[in-house]
């Protein structure tokens, strides 16, 4: 049964399960399609009643008027319409043409953006806080990470730990939407996590989907676990219920010196952030009472935590932000510049080189609801990348680990080429029935060449291009002249610091969608690799060259010492032609 919210208002429904089958409510399966994303966003939600999918207060709709005004909108939408979403609430139809996006959105562009103006516009009820996927309608679960973590944890093991973490421990915080990946991920990698997250329903959600095994309430108890399995080597994650700076604190006090360390709490969006001494409960009751003074503790906690990570890293400890901005907002709450960027970004430290092969957090929505379509294109993924190390662990393991969230989904690291190439074999297999229903490609905002944040995905450029904002605008352009059915600009995550664009592209088994892949899945990737060549990297000249070890393909790229004289370079390396 679907639950509601009882209001002086109509019941408003807010337990939605995103319709499975070949049943058609829409005018075209492209407008169901991306229907479906929307409900497989709110039924993979962390707070369904207020719309909020993850990351504290990532929401897909402004309000539930909003909400309930876009899905009649897409049911109504022709197939030579667009429909347009300002921060998560439809303002627009305008007839464009058949191979026009069905759906364009811009959300949480602010000018002169800092957390509070964004608050006070909130209030207001003029913008949404995006998140990367949730706003655009692209979360498919927990997975959505789980391979970044999991490549980022590679990287770390080649470098520090002989390629292999079987009993390694890695401590971290934050179980929520996004951090609630990491337990997995070092467990695939034969490894022990250590989650700690102040809000124990958090921990108790992740419990009940399997993506915790247990939880504790000290971080003695948690040792006890952890050392029994590192003498075993024998992969487990155990919860800590407490607040990250306390725990963090406590361990170096006690000299316990995990492998690695990091951590996902909502940094990023300090309204989310629990402050020390406060519970899920309390920290909500807290925030409502006095945003101001809440605010305050939230970011003296934070600096807190950040110090303690800086001591382990001082100690030699593998340690890094992953992508919260807690060094970025720590400094924005006075801690001194050089303290609060000591640790690494883990995408300028270990991800980097997947984006200069065009290779990024690309997945797959099979919108049938039936597992099998998904195991199909699993077989798929191996055979089109066969010899790709990185594929065929990655696939092998995911469908072996993973539980399906919602949707069947999966998410891949594949490059430049390989995505191009997989979406015309999908579309080709669902054109043969061997697919039961329409596939949705997405990705994570953070990818190859599409987001600018000078703290997280562009830090510290070979050309010190850090702050330059215009690839993802490229990206949005091209993914528009493409012919993409799903265009987003955002510009949220670090408030004022980066801007970043979400898509979706949809294999329906007919023509149209060749045309439309072919395209989309080029450039999207694309502009990352040139981006990357752009600034001085030699392996994204390559790719971009038709040279690299993922790709034949070549992408026609100016003589950037001539800029204005385009040459095309092939496979033997001859220009121009």
């Amino acid at each position: 049964m679907s639950e509601t919210v009882k209001t002086n208002k109509p019941e408003i429904l807010y337990e939605v399960k995103a319709q499975r089958g070949p049943t058609l409510r829409c005018k075209g399966w492209k407008q169901e399609s991306i229907l479906r994303m929307l409900e497989n966003n709110m039924e993979n939600a962390e707070i369904p009643e207020l719309l909020v999918i993850y990351g504290g207060n990532g929401k897909c709709a402004r309000n539930w008027e909003s909400y309930h005004a876009i899905v009649k909108s897409l049911k109504e939408l022709e197939d030579n319409e667009t429909l347009v979403i300002q921060s998560g609430m439809p303002v627009a139809i305008f007839k464009t043409n058949k191979l026009a996006p069905r759906v364009v959105m811009a959300t949480t562009n602010i000018m002169k953006a800092d957390w509070e103006t964004f608050y006070d516009l909130q209030d207001k009820n003029l913008t949404i806080f995006a998140q990367y996927t949730a706003a655009p309608w692209e979360y498919i679960g927990t997975q959505g990470v789980i391979q970044g973590t999991f490549e980022t944890l590679s990287a770390i093991a080649i470098k520090r730990f002989n390629n292999d973490l079987a009993g390694r421990v890695y401590m971290t915080a934050g179980a929520g939407g996004m951090g609630g990946n990491q337990s997995w991920a070092m467990k695939m990698h034969g490894g022990v996590a250590i989650i700690v997250d102040a809000d124990e329903r958090v921990i108790d959600r992740r419990i009940e989907k399997n993506y915790l095994d247990q939880k504790v309430y000290s971080l003695d108890e948690a040792l006890e676990i952890v050392n029994e399995a590192v003498a075993k080597k024998e992969p487990t994650s155990v919860a800590i219920v407490g607040n990250a700076a306390d725990v963090f604190e406590e361990a170096y006090q006690k000299g316990f010196m995990p492998d690695i360390i990091s951590e996902m709490c909502p940094c990023h969006d300090p309204i989310s952030y629990i402050p020390s001494g406060y519970t899920g409960v309390e920290a909500d009751e807290y925030r409502a009472k006095d945003r101001v003074a809440y605010l305050a503790d939230a970011r003296a906690t934070m600096i807190r935590q950040l110090e303690t990570m800086n001591k382990f890293y001082a100690k030699g400890v593998e340690v890094f932000e992953y992508g919260t901005s807690i060094r970025k907002e720590c400094r924005d709450a006075g801690m001194p510049e050089e303290e609060a960027m000591t640790i690494p970004g883990f995408v300028s430290e270990y991800i980097r080189p997947l984006f200069c092969e065009g290779r990024g957090p690309f997945r797959w929505t099979c919108l049938s609801g039936d597992p099998e379509d998904l195991k199909r294109t699993d077989d798929l993924a191996l055979e089109i990348c066969k010899g790709d190390p990185l594929v065929e662990r990655w696939i092998k393991l995911a469908r072996k680990n993973l539980p399906i969230e919602g949707l069947p989904a999966r998410i891949c690291y594949m490059g430049f080429g390989q995505r191009r190439k997989f979406g015309l074999a999908v579309n080709e297999l669902i054109k043969k029935g061997e697919i039961k229903g329409p596939v949705a490609f997405s990705r994570d905002n953070l990818d190859s060449g599409s987001i600018v944040n000078p703290t997280f995905e562009s830090e510290n450029m070979m050309d010190g291009g850090d702050l330059i904002s215009d690839w993802p605008y490229l990206n949005g352009l091209l993914n528009c002249a493409a012919g993409c059915d799903l265009i987003a600009i955002q510009a949220n995550y670090s408030m004022g610091e980066a801007v970043h664009t979400g898509v979706t592209m949809v294999a329906d088994g007919t023509e149209e969608a060749d045309v439309r892949l072919d395209a989309s899945l080029t450039v999207d990737s694309g502009i990352g690799v040139i981006r990357h060549a752009q600034a001085g990297y030699q392996t994204a000249k390559d790719v971009a060259n038709g040279v690299g070890k993922l790709t034949t393909d070549s992408i026609k790229v100016p003589l950037w010492w001539q800029p204005a004289e385009f040459v095309t370079f092939g496979p033997d390396g001859k220009a121009p032609r």
